[in-house]
């Protein structure tokens, strides 16, 4: 029997309003923060592994041969629009999804693999630290139908503050996203 197929989304088409440029290029440790998320869902063995993007950034040279390279040609329709482009290109035989955001480099493989453990509990596996649940977020196939009707910037967040359906798996904390210059001087720093 075939190993089950469990695929990484990540998020990294958005316009970086509050960041004041392509965040999407910005460096920490010699390697872009999305090339970060990459290898962590790499390193964690989950295939394929789709970027959601913009329509001006390049594949990196870098990136492992599982890697789909998806545009978002409407990055202003927000987040949960990335998400079901995300969802939509996975194959057939992809059993659920991790979702990742682009702008956490510092995601970590073991918070992954704790999503990946508490699979079958549920349709939806979250994070959970700090009182709140976040990403990553771990979607069976049969809860894709609720990206659908999703709309704007939100992602999931709706979604696992409403849903009873969510298995919350206890994480040391959640990788802090990059939303300004300072947040990435912060993180250079430690």
């Amino acid at each position: 029997m075939a190993e089950p197929r469990v695929a990484a989304v990540v998020l990294a088409a958005g316009e970086s309003r509050r960041f004041g440029g392509r965040k999407q290029l910005a460096v920490l440790d010699g390697r872009t923060l999305l090339e970060h998320v990459l290898e962590r869902a790499d390193a964690a063995g989950l295939r394929p592994i789709v970027a959601v993007v913009p329509v001006w950034l390049t594949r990196p040279t870098s990136a492992s041969n599982d890697l789909v390279w998806v545009r978002n040609g409407s990055p202003e329709l927000g987040m949960s629009r990335s998400l079901q482009i995300g969802l939509a290109v996975l194959p057939d035989d992809v059993e659920a999804a991790v979702i990742l955001l682009g702008d956490q480099p510092g995601v970590r493989a073991e918070a992954i693999r704790a999503l990946l453990a508490a699979r079958g509990r549920g349709r939806i596996v979250a994070s959970h630290a700090g009182g709140r649940s976040g990403p990553p977020v771990l979607l069976e196939r049969s809860a894709f139908d609720l990206v659908e009707a999703l709309d704007g910037d939100i992602g999931l967040r709706d979604v696992l503050a409403a849903s009873r359906e969510v298995v919350r798996v206890d994480v040391a904390e959640h990788a802090p996203d990059i939303d300004t210059r300072a947040d990435l001087a912060r993180l250079a720093r430690e």
